[in-house]
């Protein structure tokens, strides 16, 4: 029973989702952040963590999967029990236990449960589609440093007693300066300009090019049927996984199996393990996906699973 994917739903959604008998995984809240040092923005995100102290049985995890897989209550009770002593023994013999999208669970040495939690997905719905990124710091133009360079290049040495006899000079200084920052202005100026009018000059041409297309009129003695192509993309950020192979010859095998099948299989890349992920199709809403998702279940794939991700990212 894939437990992961229920709990990574029911995180979307819950701020606590219990498996009894076993502990219960908690999202806190945490506001967006910015990095000053390397400018790097964080959004708002829910942080999973763990607590093996709660483990009374609230039957959201059961009520959920009992809907989703439409079997009794207490079928899905017992299903949750058989996979917490699964995972007690694989926790006793030193194993990692991994949950898809949410962390790994491990002993202590002192008989500890220790959670190290994935950061590969955002839980908090309001930030869905954002994204970190950095942002390259404002360069700022500093004409008192201008200012100075010109003098060092130009310097102007007058002494107190020809500053009494040829004031000019004074102000032939001040004025060179100004000259000189006056043509350092302009010339931004002009170059700015002369862009602004490259681009309204591209434009313009763009447009009487799309004008004279649009007008003209292409005779054809024998002209060729009209041919419709009905192209079917791949959308979404909901995907049905069939599989994930380490050798990628056997994920293309994979694809055209399940493509010869009638699904609209894909690869949609490596995962953080390094195996290339085969799904048998994308879907835009939750909704879809999980009335797919039970009928590939029932008919093919007992193991298929939902995995919720952003490709464009």
């Amino acid at each position: 029973m894939q437990l992961d994917t229920y709990i990574s739903d029911l995180l979307y959604r819950y701020d606590c989702v219990t498996i009894p008998n076993f502990g219960a995984f908690l999202t806190q809240r945490v506001s967006a952040k910015i990095n000053a040092e390397n400018h790097t923005f964080f959004p708002p995100k829910k942080i999973v963590s763990f607590n093996e102290q709660l483990q009374h049985n609230d039957g959201l995890l059961a009520n959920y999967i009992a809907d989703v897989e439409k079997i009794p209550f207490e079928r899905a009770k017992r299903n949750i029990e058989k996979h917490v002593k699964s995972v007690k023994a694989y926790l006793i013999q030193g194993e990692t236990v991994s949950y898809n999208n949410i962390g790994e669970l491990i002993l202590n040495s002192e008989g500890k449960t220790v959670f190290e939690p994935f950061y590969n997905v955002n839980y908090l719905t309001n930030s869905f589609g954002l994204s970190q990124f950095e942002k390259a710091s404002v360069a700022r133009e500093d004409y008192k440093v201008i200012a100075e360079t010109v003098e060092e290049a130009i310097p102007i040495t007058i002494t107190h007693e020809k500053r009494k006899a040829r004031p000019y000079l004074k102000y032939a200084a001040v004025g060179l300066i100004a000259l000189t920052l006056g043509g350092l202005g302009f010339t931004s100026y002009y170059n700015s300009t002369i862009e602004v009018h490259n681009q309204i000059a591209q434009e313009d041409a763009n447009d009487q090019l799309d004008a004279k297309v649009q007008e003209a009129t292409f005779i054809i003695d024998n002209p060729l049927p009209a041919a419709t192509f009905k192209v079917n993309k791949q959308s979404g950020n909901y995907h049905i996984v069939a599989g994930a192979f380490r050798i990628e010859a056997n994920s293309n095998k994979k694809v055209n199996q399940l493509q010869e099948l009638g699904y609209k299989a894909r690869k949609i890349g490596a995962n953080r393990y390094g195996l290339h992920q085969v799904v048998y199709a994308s879907f835009e809403t939750r909704l879809e996906a999980q009335q797919a998702l039970r009928n590939i279940r029932r008919t093919h794939n007992s193991d298929a699973w939902l995995l919720v991700k952003n490709l464009n990212k």
